[in-house]
Parts: C-alpha cells; sequence; structure tokens
C-alpha cells in the first residue's frame, strides 16, 4: 500500500527543517528539537482524573501521571513505558495517546518518565520500569487497581522495555502479567532484517539512527545478550505474558515486530499481531496529523480487554 498522504506533507516539512540527525549534535541540542512533538500529538481529550506524582526508583525519584477513566470502580491497569529511543521524550507528547486508551478500555494507564540514555544506560531506564510495575502492583488497592489484571505496554524503545520486563516479571515471579503491548518494538539490537534496508530512510525514524539509539542504550557489549535489554536474545519465551505487538508498514522495525510474535508465538505465547499499512514509525502519538492514531489506539484498547474478559 502507499504511504497514506498526511504523512507527505509531515515527512516533507521534517526533511526540510534542516534540523540534525539524533547522531550530528549534542543530545540536549537534539531533545530540544523534539519539543513540538506534543503539538502534533493532537489535543488531549476529557478524562475523570490524571493524578501527577512521584514514586522511589532504585536510583531517583520517577514522575508518574496516573490516568483514571472513570470514579470509584476497581479497575485493569496498564504500567506504559514510552518511547524515544530511550535518549528522548517525555510524557507530554503523550499526553493524548494515553488519555485515549484508558477512556477507550475503561482501564487506569500508570505512565512513567523513566530515566534515560545515554547519561544513565541500561539498567537504569529498565530497572526505573521495572520497580514501576512493583509500586503498581503492590499498591494496587489504594490505586483502585484490580492486581490479577497488571499488564505493561509501550511503544518503540518502550515496547522494548515492556518486553524485558515481562522476561524480568515471569523470571523473578513477581507480577503474575495479564498482558503485554508491544507498539512497534525494538526488540533486536543486530537489525538484520529486510525493513532495515527496504525502509531504511525517508520515513521519520531511519535505520542509522535507531543503530545509534541502541548504541547510546546498550554501553557493555555483554547487554546485548541479555534479555531484559535485548528481548529476542532470550534462550526461553515460554510462560510469558499473552502478548499485543503492532507494526507499521514504513517503519525500519517493522520486521522486528514480526519477528517477535513469531518467536512468541513458537513459545506457546498467546499473541496477536497487527501490521498497519500507509503509517510511519511513532503514529501512536501523532493523533495532530492522522486519523490512523486514534485507529491504534481503539485497536490496542479492544485487544487488551479482549484479553482480560
Amino acid at each position: 500500500m502507499a504511504l497514506k498522504p498526511e504523512f507527505i506533507p509531515f515527512l516533507e516539512a521534517r526533511n526540510a527543517s534542516g534540523l540534525p540527525e539524533v547522531w550530528q549534535a549534542p543530545v540536549a541540542t537534539i531533545r530540544k528539537n523534539q519539543e513540538n512533538r506534543a503539538i502534533q500529538s493532537g489535543e488531549p481529550e476529557k478524562i475523570h482524573e490524571v493524578i501527577h506524582r512521584y514514586i522511589p526508583g532504585p536510583t531517583s525519584d520517577l514522575p508518574l501521571r496516573i490516568y483514571r477513566p472513570i470514579k470509584g470502580t476497581i479497575l485493569p491497569a496498564l504500567v506504559f513505558f514510552h518511547g524515544g529511543g530511550w535518549v528522548l521524550n517525555n510524557l507530554d507528547s503523550y499526553e493524548q495517546a494515553l488519555r485515549s486508551i484508558a477512556n477507550k478500555g475503561q482501564f487506569v494507564v500508570v505512565a512513567v518518565n523513566y530515566q534515560k540514555a545515554p547519561e544513565l544506560p541500561f539498567p537504569i531506564p529498565f530497572d526505573d520500569c521495572y520497580a514501576t510495575l512493583l509500586w503498581v502492583a503492590q499498591n494496587a488497592e489504594k490505586l483502585g487497581i484490580d492486581a490479577t489484571q497488571i499488564g505493561v505496554g509501550g511503544d518503540s524503545a518502550g515496547a522494548n522495555l515492556a518486553a524485558g520486563v515481562s522476561i524480568k516479571a515471569r523470571d523473578a515471579g513477581d507480577v503474575n502479567l495479564a498482558f503485554q503491548l508491544l507498539i512497534y518494538p525494538c526488540s533486536d539490537s543486530e537489525m538484520k532484517y529486510g525493513s532495515a534496508y527496504s525502509n531504511a530512510v525517508g520515513y521519520g525514524l531511519s535505520t542509522q539512527a535507531m543503530e545509534w539509539f541502541w548504541a547510546q542504550y546498550l554501553s557493555r557489549k555483554s547487554d546485548a545478550k541479555n534479555p531484559y535489554a535485548v528481548p529476542a536474545s532470550a534462550k526461553n519465551f515460554r510462560g510469558l505474558a499473552p502478548a499485543i505487538i503492532t507494526t507499521a508498514e514504513f517503519d525500519p522495525l517493522l520486521d522486528d515486530g514480526y519477528n517477535y510474535a513469531d518467536l512468541l508465538r513458537k513459545s506457546g505465547v498467546p499473541t496477536v499481531y497487527r501490521e498497519y499499512e500507509g503509517v510511519i514509525h511513532g503514529y501512536f502519538t501523532l493523533a495532530g496529523i492522522t486519523p490512523e492514531a486514534e485507529v491504534l489506539q481503539q485497536f490496542v484498547s479492544d485487544e487488551i480487554n479482549a484479553i482480560l474478559r
């Protein structure tokens, strides 16, 4: 299928901006250049409640946003980890998407602004995310959350973190996760698959940028063999939480998500996989650019509830 027409001026404007690629400027500059993402993400819808708070993490207090769609009812929960190559982004550009899926799915969303590479590479962002899951599970009653219906999810690097957290939750036995939601995940640091070549440039995220992000996150060679950092490197996928995996047709990471879904299925993990045609990496948070963002938000909300029923 062809690229959906609304992405053409979006990508043209991006290419004409003259902004440096992620590997061409200091990290502080790249982060500054990302500040318009909140505008592109669309108008946040009304929701019953959004609580901003901090929780103690392993090395720092962690900012959370807790999205509750309705008052007074015990609800399932999605613990969400945002994307940005483990280097970029914060929760502001996710406000529309997270309110949307909380309302559409009628579950609580707990999102954490974990610490970032390259200043703080693996395992610190991962440890922050796992600590957030534990905090939610331990405080489920106070939060009005059903402790038997907690899942994790994220997009891109956040999906990597969610996949790694799912593996550790199984290994440690701390939380019996109800589901894992992986939106265009990056689970394989080698990237030796077709879409990394066919979609290498021209669609926003480039393969070279993704390789740079991996290099910032994995500070030691041994990290590439750690399944909490590189989930596709796991020796065993059996017993993981049921998975929902979505991919984008014009994305270097297209085959990554497909391949990871295949690994899970072959190990007996119930897995829903959906490739969306005509879209690019990052569109989950581009409701200000494309109506396809809300299509995806509705789909993942419905699939989470299908697993929970």
